[in-house]
């Protein structure tokens, strides 16, 4: 069975993994005058790469600019890529010296029995983390606010994201959300352990077995119940962080009108026909500007 320090490590690892699992994908304008049927583009226009290797090598390389969502993807896996690409090549000593001495102090300690070998583990996960934060704050975009450097910014320390935006405002929200979660899952936690140690140990000097079985059961369900709180408003803020990032440049005009006018919708695709031929349609049209 893994130990408790490793299952935290892997769990650090997959959140920081969660943007190469995800598909992002835009539309075309023709597809609202259905004229771009059997486009032999259209593949490579409604749909985006979810990573490249080769962009990711021509970024370490210096041979193109590359997005911080496909640094950071490949710098997840290949610690200090983001440094590389920055430019930062005096800092990678410090990262895989850091990380090492991390990992091997660990190795050293659990074999001669230390139980402090734990802390050398969570020395080297924080430099990891470090070096990932450190990649993302270096990362010169184009724009500003960044919605890759906010999406990051959040995952690696939530509520950063907010504080990118200038939306400070909002992290009593997120974190109100975590915290309370944990202090839900800590309080729950406690009286699970205590009813499965009554319910292991067979003591029915307070309680039948039957008794502490259910309440076991209840209590760790109520821990999981805060677990999923605290995962919940960790995703929103990442969320919140990424789409205001985005609209953060949105016009936003005073001059608000909307039309109403008869139109007549005339079927430019082959597969919009009657069994008389293609026919008109007649309609309202409404546009609204703001």
């Amino acid at each position: 069975m893994l130990s408790r320090s490793r299952k935290y490590l892997l769990i650090l690892l997959a959140a920081l993994l969660v943007p190469s699992l995800t598909c992002r994908a835009q539309f075309r304008e023709e597809a609202f005058s259905q004229n771009f049927n059997d486009d032999t583009a259209a593949d490579a226009d409604s749909t985006d790469k979810i990573f490249s290797v080769k962009d990711y090598w021509r970024g370490l390389t210096h041979k193109q600019e590359t997005d911080l969502f496909t640094m950071f993807e490949g710098s997840a896996l290949l610690v200090g890529g983001l440094q590389i690409y920055n430019k930062d090549y005096w800092k990678l000593p410090f990262v895989y010296g850091g990380i090492a001495a991390g990992i091997g102090g660990g190795l050293y300690l659990k074999n001669q029995g230390d139980p402090n070998y734990k802390y050398c583990y969570l020395g080297a996960g924080l430099m990891y983390w470090g070096a990932l934060m450190d990649g993302v704050i270096c990362y010169k975009p184009d724009d500003y606010p960044s919605p890759a450097k906010a999406t990051f910014y959040s995952m690696l320390v939530p509520g950063l994201g907010q504080i990118y935006n200038h939306e400070a405002w909002k992290l009593p929200i997120y974190w109100g959300i975590m915290l309370g979660g944990l202090n839900y899952h800590l309080m729950f936690k406690q009286n699970y352990e205590r009813f499965r140690r009554i319910y292991n140990a067979e003591d029915t000097t307070y309680f039948s077995l039957e008794t502490s079985k259910y309440y076991k059961n209840i209590y760790r369900r109520y821990r999981d119940y805060g677990t999923l709180v605290i995962a919940l408003g960790y995703v929103l803020q990442i969320i919140d962080a990424n789409v205001f990032a985005y609209m953060h440049n949105f016009e936003v005009t005073e001059d608000l009108a909307l039309d109403v006018y008869p139109t007549v919708i005339v079927p430019d695709n082959n597969y919009a026909f009657t069994p008389g031929g293609p026919a008109p349609a007649f309609g309202m049209s409404v546009g609204f500007r703001f």
